[in-house]
């Protein structure tokens, strides 16, 4: 019998949180983060993060894993997923699987195969050399030059998944972008059904503007300036992250604090809009509208079909 888990994704603003709390406390479930940003301690106003009052309430899994400058890989997230949900369906729950990063969320619905290339620590380190030596650009053209694909989905500052990806090519001969076509088949590990939350743009983007501005009010500024103060560097992959890099330049006297706000509104409406793109990859989504009123009614009637269904049992 294939565990059955639910998941829960849609673009950043879309009240995903606040739906897979209300669905996790009726039908007895647990959630697990699928929030890229979200796994770091001492990053929570930026990556709103369920409060501690919610996670009382509704046991919450890969949040706080790791330190703002350790890292983690997607690799890391199936790992620890995987055990999750083994545990909480162990114990007779439901794993809600909640979050709006794709490559999380495909590693658990699709047969991925790139992250099982075998790390080759040779290669890695001459790649970590070379981008001491070089800087992190010149390793970004490199991948532009083997596999543009690739390179297309990464920024340039994230040295660590450019380094990866070179890895993968060295070491298998093959592009990772092509891999990852070729992981894109159906997984049958677990039986899922995916609901995603979604709106009008133009409402998607002031609930986007509005949350902004609560973050600000939150004290998301203060937040990003102590992270500095304790030390931690503005190039790690976690200060790369939406809010972050952008108040990291306030910080940092790159620009006005109203300037930093403009830059973090607009990154963050892009964003919603490639994750929108990026979720109506799944055929098998059920798309319900934020608006409709009758919205966790009709999440809750396809999560208990879903749960009651052994058709796949």
């Amino acid at each position: 019998m294939k565990p059955k888990i639910v998941i829960i994704t849609g673009p950043t603003a879309s009240g995903k949180t606040e739906l897979s709390l209300n669905l996790a406390r009726w039908e007895e479930g647990e959630i697990i983060s699928a929030d890229s940003m979200q796994i770091y301690r001492k990053l929570n106003i930026g990556t709103a993060k369920a409060s501690r009052e919610q996670r009382q309430k509704v046991p919450h899994h890969l949040i706080d894993v790791v330190e703002p400058d350790e890292p983690f890989t997607v690799a890391d997230f199936k790992k620890k997923a995987d055990a999750a949900i083994l545990s909480i369906v162990g114990r007779g729950k439901t794993p809600y699987i909640v979050g709006g990063t794709g490559l999380y969320i495909n590693s658990l619905v699709t047969d991925w195969q790139y992250s099982h290339t075998p790390p080759n620590v040779k290669v890695r380190r001459q790649l970590e050399e070379e981008a001491e030596k070089k800087g992190g650009q010149a390793l970004f053209d490199l991948l532009l030059e083997v596999d543009e694909v690739s390179a297309r989905k990464t920024h340039p500052n994230n040295v660590k998944r450019v380094i990866r990806a070179l890895e993968v090519y060295y070491t298998t001969g093959r592009k990772k972008s092509d891999l990852d076509q070729a992981s894109s088949g159906f997984s049958d590990q677990y039986d899922v059904v995916m609901i995603g939350l979604t709106t009008d743009r133009s409402l998607l983007y002031e609930r986007i503007e509005k949350r902004v501005d609560q973050m600000m009010e939150e004290g998301l500024y203060e937040e990003v300036e102590q992270l500095i103060q304790q030390g931690f560097s503005p190039a790690l992959i976690s200060m790369q992250g939406l809010g972050y890099k952008e108040m990291v330049g306030v910080v940092n006297k790159e620009y006005s604090l109203e300037e930093g706000v403009r830059l973090l509104k607009r990154n963050t409406r892009r964003f919603a809009k490639r994750q929108l793109t990026w979720f109506r990859r799944y055929d098998f989504i059920h798309w319900i509208d934020i608006m409709d009123g009758d919205k966790e009614k009709r999440a809750r009637e396809i999560v208990k079909k879903h749960l009651k269904d052994e058709s796949n049992e």
